[in-house]
Formats: structure tokens, sequence, C-alpha cells
């Protein structure tokens, strides 16, 4: 997991909240999953400000990866994307 803001083959983002700072709830998508905008704490996940969501609220496409969640945002109606 590296640049491409800790994407894994653009499927999966590490989601977790333990990898994240200045966290904050920024709408819902029309399912009703809470929409984020966040930075990563560890930059070789990604630098800046990117919009997402956390896996800890439970999105049915939690994978783990490493001792972390991501999540699989083709399962989702949620777009993960630096803002």
């Amino acid at each position: 997991v590296g640049e491409a803001a800790g994407s894994i083959g653009q499927l999966a983002a590490l989601s977790d909240r333990r990898l994240k700072e200045n966290i904050s709830l920024i709408g819902k998508s029309p399912s009703g999953i809470n929409i984020y905008s966040f930075e990563y704490k560890n930059k070789k996940f990604g630098k800046g400000v990117y919009q997402g969501v956390m896996a800890d609220e439970g999105p049915q496409a939690v994978i783990k990866l490493n001792n972390y969640n991501a999540v699989d945002y083709n399962k989702i109606d949620v777009n993960f994307k630096q803002i």
C-alpha cells in the first residue's frame, strides 16, 4: 500500500479511522452512508485531503489489509477521491 491515496488497484482504499486525522462529516450517500473528509496521518498513504467513508461504521464492503480495514468502493455508493 503506497501512494494513490492508500488505494489497492483503485478498488479498495484504506478506510481505517486509526490511519486518519482531521476527520469531518461532509454528507451522506443516497443509501445513508456517512461521507467524510480527512487526511492520512502517514503521508505515504496519500498527501492532501480526501473524501471517503470510515470502515468502522460498517459498510458492507469492508475488507482486512495488514491489520487495518479497507473498503471496496465498487460495492458502495460513495466515491473515494482527493478533494
